[in-house]
Parts: C-alpha cells; structure tokens; sequence
C-alpha cells in the first residue's frame, strides 16, 4: 500500500516538517556533486557497524567518531527513490505529530528517534561492513507516534489489486499497523538469514516505530483529539 495523503489538517505551520525535508535534500544534492569520492563519504558519515564495534571493543580509533554516524547517517540516502520515499512519507504524516508536539519538543523526538533507530540496528547487525544510510529510522518514529495519536484519521491510499489498484480512504492504524508487521516479520526473517550483509535496515524501522509509539504516549497522554480524527 502506498500512502497518498491523509485526511487530518494540521492546524499549524509544519516548519520543521518541512526544514527536515530541506536538509535531506540538500545534503543529498552535495552527494551527487562527490562524483566517485560518493563512496568515502557514505563510509565516513553513513553508519557502519563494524567500524563502531570495533571503536567500542578494541579502540581502533576514538568511539567517538563512529558514534556521531548513529546521527549523521540519518540525513544520508542512497538514491533518488530511497530520498523520495523517505520524504514523502515525512510530508504526509509528519506535521500532524509537529502540531501535537510542538516545535522544540518535535525536533528533539525526531533526532532522538533517528539515533534510537539506528542503535537499533546497530545492535542486530554488529559486524556488518555495509554503510547503512537514511531517514527512515526516525521517520519510523513519526510513524509509530502517528498510529497512536491518530488512529483512526484517514489515509488516502493506493491500494494493489492485482493487476490493478484501487485508491481507498483506510484508517492510520490499518496502513501504518499493516506497514509495521511487514517491517517485523521482515526483520525476524533477516536475523534467521543474515549473512551480516547490506540491504533494508528492518529494525531501524521497528526500533523507531516503537520508540515514537511509546514515546508519544508519555508526551501526550489523553490529549483530546482535534475533529478530523474522529471522522
């Protein structure tokens, strides 16, 4: 399923929303600009676990550095399609949790979320070589704070029908609910067949997800929901 829009105005400015958008944009146009120095880049800032067990174990060089790729790898991608994914789902669910939190508190959640995320991927993949790169993790984190908040707001969604698709109007908790149970049971399959090889960072999105869920009910608890969520 493919999230089109959704039907729950934020009653807000979503400046944040859109700054994130910015900066994960700009920063991958100065990718583009690397040329074949791309690769260096992606292994100094892109977060690559083996480098930071082995800071953490044996001090091959100060824990420090590989530790700050935890952050950095979140404004990283790694072409057109990953970017645009990311940011789309970003635009459609994050100014709602932008309004909810507040400014301040929504860029502390959002960065926090990001790292959580990448621990927590860290965390199943310690000797993996590969630079894993991405918003996805903390956007995981806007999604799961979405579901709990907001779930009955409607989706607008592009729906497959083999051969075919339909566009239907589903509640948040169904879209993101199904989106995370493909993301958990993709993530178990990858722990019984890890090769500690690249791919899609399943956890990063579990751990955010979670992370955002409970999160936000700690920030937010029993605030009344606005009109439109109740539709």
């Amino acid at each position: 399923m493919i999230p089109l829009r959704d039907e729950n105005p934020s009653f807000s400015t979503p400046v944040i929303t859109r700054a994130i958008i910015v900066i994960n944009c700009a920063v991958f146009l100065y990718e583009l600009m690397l040329g074949p120095d791309l690769r260096y880049f992606m292994f100094g800032w892109g977060l690559v676990p083996e480098r930071l067990t082995l800071a953490l174990h044996y001090h091959e060089e100060p824990v420090l550095l590989p530790a700050l790729t935890l952050f950095t790898s979140m404004f990283l991608h790694g072409g057109w399609m990953h970017l645009i994914g990311n940011m789309w789902y970003l635009w459609i669910f994050g100014d709602n949790i932008e309004d909810r939190l507040g400014k301040p508190r929504f860029v502390a959640f959002y960065l926090i979320g990001g790292i959580v995320s990448a621990t927590a991927h860290y965390l199943t993949a310690t000797g993996s070589r590969v630079p894993t790169v991405g918003a996805s993790g903390a956007i995981a984190a806007v999604l799961g704070a979405y579901a709990v908040t907001f779930p009955r707001a409607r989706v607008v969604t592009l729906v497959p029908f083999f051969p075919f698709f339909q566009i239907m109007a589903l509640p948040a908790l169904v879209v993101l609910g199904l989106w995370f149970v493909i993301q958990f049971f993709s993530g178990a399959l990858s722990l019984a067949w890890s090769q500690g090889g690249g791919g899609i960072a399943w956890w990063a999105h579990i751990g955010g997800f979670v992370f955002g869920a409970v999160l936000m009910k700690i920030l937010s608890p029993n605030r009344p929901a606005h009109v439109s969520e109740l539709q």
